[in-house]
C-alpha cells in the first residue's frame, strides 16, 4: 500500500517542515493484526478501567495544549488561539465519555414473552477512522473517545496534509496508558484506503470529509457490508428573520462564517436575510468583516489564517469569480492576499442567487454569501434548496415561530439565536448529501456497537 510521500507543509509560509513515508504493506498488516488482537483483550476491560485511561488522555491534552495547538497551527494554518481551544475541547469530550459511557451502554430490560429479555451493547471490533484536516484533533477525538469507551479499537487514516497531527494524537493515547493496538495512526495514501476498508479485521468505518470522499468510502464499505457513519459537507443557512436581534446576529454571523478561515462543514455559508433587515444587516456585517485581522496564525491577535492547501485557494477563487460574473456583488475582499502563504481576503458577496456557486456549492473558505428573502416562508424555501443538510442557524425573537420553523428545516441540527457548534452532549450529523449516522451524545457511542437482543425462556422442569 505504500505510495507517494506525505508532506507536512506550513500553509502560512509554504515551507516543507517534514516528509513522511507511507507505511509499508508489512507495517499495515502488523498494525491491523495488533488492533484485532488488542480488541479481544480491550473489550474485556471494565468501564472503570477504560474511563481512567480516557481521563488520563484528557489530562495529557490539557497539560500539553500549547504544544499540540502549535502543531495544528503549523500544519494546517488555524490561528493559535483556535487551535489551543480545539485541544481543550478534545479534553472535554474525553471527560464526558469517561463519565457517561457506562450509563449510555447499560443493559436495557424489555418486556416480551420471555422470562427475561434485555438489550445489550457489545463492541464491534476495530473501527477505521478516515479523518479530515480542518479540525485535525477534534474530529478524531469526537469519534475515538466513544468508540474506545464502547470497547472497540481504532485505526486512524488521517488527511495526508496533517501527518504530524496524526502522530501527536497517537502519542496522546500511548502516553495516557492505552494498550498498544488500541489506537493506531497509519500513513496510508487516499487511493489505498479501499483496501483497508475491505480487510476483514476492519469491522466498521467512520468518515468526516467531502461529499465525494463519502461516496467512495460508502461504496467500498457497501461492497464489504460494513457499517459506516459519514459526516460530509455542508452549505449551512444562517436565517435572519425580520424580528431578529440585529447586533447579535451580525456578531455571531461573522464568527460563524470566518472561524478557522471559513474551513468548517458547519460554518454559516448562506446568509438568508428577510427584506426589512437586509440592508442594515449587510452594512454592519461588512464593517465587521473588514475589521478582521489576517496574518501569521501563530500571532495570538490573528483572526484569519491561511487556507490549508493551495488547491483549496484555487477552488475558492474560482467560486468567487464565477459568482461575480453571474451577478453577485463584491462588498469586501474577493482575492488572494499578496505574498507567501495560502491566504485569501475575508470576502462578502451580496445579491447572491441560488444558482450561483457561492450558494449551490460548498464554499470552504472565508467567503460569505448574502441572499435576499421576501418572507419567512421564502427564507425556509431557500434554506432547503440545497443538496446539503448539516446545520442551520435561525434568528428571531418569536420562539414559538422558531420551534415551528426548526421542524421545517432540512438539517441535522438547528440552532435558534446561536451559532451551530458540536457539543459532546448533543447528537451531531446531517441529512441529504451531508451524510448519515450520528456522532457524540448517547447516539454517537451506540453507532459502533452490536445492539444485541437477549431472550431467556422459562426453564423446563423434570
Amino acid at each position: 500500500m505504500s505510495g507517494a510521500e506525505l508532506l507536512s507543509i506550513n500553509p502560512a509560509t509554504e515551507e516543507v517542515m517534514r516528509i513522511f513515508t507511507p507505511h509499508s504493506a508489512e507495517q499495515i498488516e502488523a498494525a491491523l493484526q495488533k488492533a484485532a488482537t488488542t480488541f479481544h483483550q480491550w473489550r474485556g476491560t471494565s468501564f472503570k478501567e477504560r474511563a481512567a485511561l480516557l481521563q488520563a488522555a484528557a489530562d495529557f491534552l490539557r497539560r500539553h495544549k500549547e504544544r499540540l495547538g502549535k502543531i495544528i497551527t503549523m500544519e494546517m494554518g488555524k490561528p493559535i488561539r483556535e487551535a489551543v481551544a480545539e485541544v481543550e475541547k478534545c479534553a472535554w469530550n474525553c471527560e464526558y465519555y469517561a463519565e457517561n459511557a457506562e450509563a449510555f451502554l447499560q443493559n436495557e430490560k424489555r418486556e416480551s414473552s420471555a422470562a427475561e429479555s434485555y438489550v445489550q451493547f457489545n463492541p464491534l471490533g476495530t473501527v477505521l477512522a478516515i479523518m479530515p484536516w480542518n479540525f485535525p484533533f477534534w474530529q478524531v477525538f469526537r469519534f475515538a473517545a466513544p468508540a474506545l469507551m464502547a470497547g472497540n479499537t481504532a485505526i486512524l487514516k488521517h488527511a495526508s496534509n496533517v501527518p504530524q497531527c496524526g502522530l501527536a494524537i497517537e502519542e496522546v493515547f500511548r502516553e495516557s496508558g492505552f494498550p498498544p493496538g488500541a489506537f493506531t495512526n497509519l500513513f496510508v495514501p487516499g487511493a489505498a484506503t479501499s483496501r483497508l476498508i475491505e480487510d476483514p479485521r476492519i469491522a466498521a468505518v467512520t468518515l468526516t470529509g467531502s461529499e465525494e470522499a463519502g461516496i467512495q468510502v460508502a461504496s467500498a464499505a457497501g461492497r464489504s457490508l460494513k457499517k459506516t457513519v459519514l459526516e460530509l459537507g455542508g452549505s449551512d443557512p444562517f436565517i435572519v428573520l425580520a424580528d431578529a436581534n440585529l447586533e447579535l446576529a451580525v456578531r455571531t454571523g461573522v464568527r460563524a462564517r470566518y472561524l478557522n478561515a471559513g474551513q468548517s462543514c458547519i460554518a454559516a455559508k448562506r446568509f438568508i436575510v428577510v427584506d426589512p433587515l437586509l440592508n442594515a444587516f449587510q452594512r454592519r456585517f461588512v464593517e465587521e468583516v473588514k475589521a478582521l485581522r489576517v496574518g501569521d496564525p501563530l500571532d495570538p491577535s490573528t483572526q484569519i489564517g491561511p487556507l490549508a492547501r493551495p488547491d483549496l485557494l484555487s477552488v475558492l477563487e474560482q467560486q468567487v469569480n464565477h459568482s461575480t460574473r453571474q451577478g453577485a456583488v463584491l462588498l469586501a475582499g474577493g482575492k488572494r492576499c499578496a505574498g507567501r502563504g495560502y491566504f485569501f481576503e475575508p470576502t462578502v458577496l451580496a445579491e447572491v442567487l441560488e444558482s450561483m456557486p457561492a450558494a449551490c456549492e460548498e464554499v470552504f473558505g472565508p467567503v460569505a454569501a448574502l441572499i435576499r428573502a421576501s418572507s419567512t416562508g421564502e427564507a425556509i424555501r431557500i434554506a432547503n434548496a440545497s443538496r446539503f443538510g448539516l446545520g442551520a442557524s435561525l434568528w428571531t425573537s418569536d420562539l414559538e415561530l422558531a420551534r415551528t420553523v426548526a421542524g421545517e428545516i432540512e438539517a441535522g441540527q438547528v440552532f435558534i439565536n446561536g451559532m451551530v457548534a458540536s457539543d459532546p452532549r448533543l447528537p451531531f450529523g446531517g441529512v441529504k448529501r451531508s451524510g448519515y449516522g450520528r456522532e457524540l451524545s448517547e447516539y454517537g457511542v451506540r453507532e459502533f456497537v452490536n445492539i444485541q437482543t437477549v431472550w431467556i425462556g422459562l426453564q423446563q422442569s423434570g
